[in-house]
């Protein structure tokens, strides 16, 4: 509550726990965007007195029901996702060997960038042609997957293990590498591809397959889902030829273009 506090509790610090109702959390997202403030702020900062209430609660810092905290719906970001010359051009203009082999796997298997910066390349294999993304549970809670390598991951993969110093796949200096961000961002400068985070690779991963038809169930495996449904809600709006065939049963007027 350090940061957010400083919205959140002039408006609720004064209150009991019991009195934090519907309208006030809802007088105090109407406030809020009065002054100007994104609806994707008041959801994080209503979620964050929400989260102060569930540890008052667990904590036994004060009695009764738990309380529920009314937020606005939260909304949907905005996904970069970039065509086939922009990924290209992206990883043309990484200058480091290391994020320009990041970035090809990062767009070649549509992994998150914690994966890739942990695979080692006893997970690397070439006989059967698959990266295993997986560690133990223990380690990570996000899903990983076992994908095979296309023509240029395999290509990259085997350029950069015979010049491999130490076990990590992504390294420097003979090291494993933390962080990836400064040099991402700066391949996306020297391209002048606009503004493109890091995670926005894997939703073009996942775009481009399902552009290129692949089955949902098999873009949900290589992006390591859970299941189907994940998938299908983050990405159905990107799939508007899925549909045709259900606003076709709905031709009632049979019309039919004239040929020029």
């Amino acid at each position: 509550m350090g940061y957010t506090g400083k919205a959140i509790l002039p408006a609720f610090g004064h209150m009991a726990p019991e009195q934090i109702d519907r309208t006030a959390c809802r007088a105090y997202a109407a406030a809020r965007e009065a002054a100007g403030i994104s609806q994707g702020s008041i959801w994080t900062e209503l979620g964050h007195l929400q989260s102060a209430l569930n540890y008052g609660k667990k904590t036994r810092l004060y009695a009764g029901e738990t309380v529920h905290v009314w937020r606005p719906p939260k909304p949907d970001p905005e996904k970069r996702i970039l065509n086939a010359g922009e990924a290209r051009r992206l990883i043309e203009h990484a200058n480091a060997p290391h994020i320009r082999l990041a970035l090809i796997l990062l767009l070649g298997t549509g992994a998150r960038v914690g994966a890739v910066l942990d695979l080692t390349w006893d997970r690397v294999d070439f006989e059967r042609n698959c990266i295993n993304l997986r560690i133990a549970d223990s380690k990570t809670r996000k899903g990983r997957a076992i994908v095979p390598m296309n023509a240029s991951v395999r290509a990259a993969l085997y350029t950069a293990r015979e010049a491999a110093l130490s076990d990590s796949v992504i390294e420097y200096a003979g090291g494993p590498v933390a962080c990836i961000r400064n040099g991402v961002s700066a391949a996306v400068r020297r391209a002048r591809q606009g503004h493109v985070t890091i995670h926005e690779l894997r939703h073009t991963a996942a775009v481009h397959m399902l552009g290129a038809g692949v089955p949902l169930e098999k873009v949900s495996q290589v992006l390591g889902h859970s299941n189907t449904a994940v998938t299908f809600r983050t990405y159905a709006r990107y799939l508007p030829n899925q549909m045709d065939d259900a606003v076709a049963a709905l031709d009632f007027m049979n019309l039919r273009r004239v040929p020029k």
